[in-house]
């Protein structure tokens, strides 16, 4: 879907590498409090947002890399919505010199809509409960 939906608007993105560690919390771990929507959807995409703007104010990698995860975590615990893959979305993107704030919407936060999709429909089907309802 995500690679449907770029084509559709032509940007070259349409997955993001962490995105498999996302998928191991909210398929195998749906009950975990770190595999919920807010926190995959809001967590991957301030990550994303936190390392562009990392990469555009700080021009030393071996600064920006610990910056750009030390600011995500820190954004994710002020927000409550820690999710350890999305230090890696911090990572990749001044790693990879992603400078366009586009990325952090798409692929980033459309991927992880889709996977929250996608666990929910399986987790439906497979009679588990996701996302956790509060109580």
């Amino acid at each position: 879907m995500a690679k449907f939906l770029g084509d559709l608007s032509g940007v070259d993105e349409w997955l993001m590498a962490s995105l498999g560690a996302s998928a191991l919390l909210v398929f195998a771990l749906p009950q975990s409090p770190m595999a919920q929507p807010w926190a995959v959807i809001a967590g991957n995409t301030l990550s994303a947002v936190v390392g562009i703007t990392c990469f555009h104010l700080l021009s030393e990698p071996l600064l920006a890399l610990p910056a750009a995860v030390a600011l995500s975590i820190l954004g994710m615990f002020i927000l409550r919505c820690l999710h350890p893959p999305a230090a890696a979305v911090a990572l990749i993107t001044v790693l990879g010199h992603i400078a366009h704030y586009r990325y952090a919407f798409f692929p980033v936060m459309v991927d992880s809509i889709l996977l929250i999709l996608a666990g929910a429909i399986y987790s439906n089907l497979t009679g588990k409960r996701y996302p956790n309802r509060p109580s």
